[in-house]
């Protein structure tokens, strides 16, 4: 079983963006797991593009797409993307859609197809913040959710996707006035659960379609 995990490049003057850093420290394989990995760039033009291309790539079984949700205190596992781009600052190509669609002809919302509660069950219980989030914004984060899914609803493309938010790393927080943070070690043992958990359950349902076949 393949697994491919992205995070996104800095943007917004940050140097760095804990969602890259923690997605390169993520080991590059979990039992039967093999991780692969990408870093996509913030940007609404740019980054399903990137993506479709790590796909295609890797043909992975789980894709688990990671964004910086500055701010928030978990890890949060969104429910939902939402089919509008409402920026309120610029990507890394200077661009600030307000009121469009992600995919012009697309339905006006997907739901994640990982096990989205077992896995913040999963991370609760390894002592980890975590909580399922119904609303992943309309900045790059919930664009490349929405088109994560609509590549897997329209497209024949055959995984379980979603979309982790992660808080700002403590040296992030301390210029910020103690913002809500976590270390970067916390936040892979959060992405390495969620890919546990994904995987475990996705074996359990292709074991139960060879039974009824």
């Amino acid at each position: 079983m393949k697994a491919l995990v992205t995070g996104f490049d800095a943007f917004g003057g940050d140097k760095v963006n804990p969602s890259s850093m923690a997605v390169e420290r993520l080991k590059r394989r979990k039992g039967s797991l093999v991780v692969h990995t990408a870093i996509l760039p913030t940007s609404f033009g740019r980054s399903a593009i990137a993506l479709r291309g790590a796909i295609h790539d890797v043909r992975p079984d789980i894709v688990l797409c990671v964004g910086l949700a500055g701010g928030r205190s978990e890890l949060s596992l969104e429910r939902v993307a939402v089919n509008v781009q409402d920026a309120r600052i610029r990507d890394n190509d200077g661009k600030q859609p307000i009121d469009r669609p992600v995919v012009r002809d697309g339905p006006a919302a997907y739901f994640a197809t990982l096990p989205i509660k077992a896995c913040v069950a999963e991370m609760r219980s390894a002592g980890l913040p975590a909580a399922v989030s119904n609303s992943a914004g309309t900045f790059v984060c919930n664009h490349v959710f929405y088109a994560l899914m609509d590549m897997a609803g329209r497209h024949d493309l055959s995984f379980r996707g979603g979309f982790l938010h992660i808080p700002y790393l403590p040296e992030q927080a301390a210029q910020l006035g103690g913002a809500p943070s976590m270390s970067a070690d916390d936040i892979v043992r959060g992405i390495e659960i969620v890919l546990s958990v994904s995987a475990a359950r996705t074996n359990d349902v292709r074991t139960a379609e060879g039974r009824l076949s």
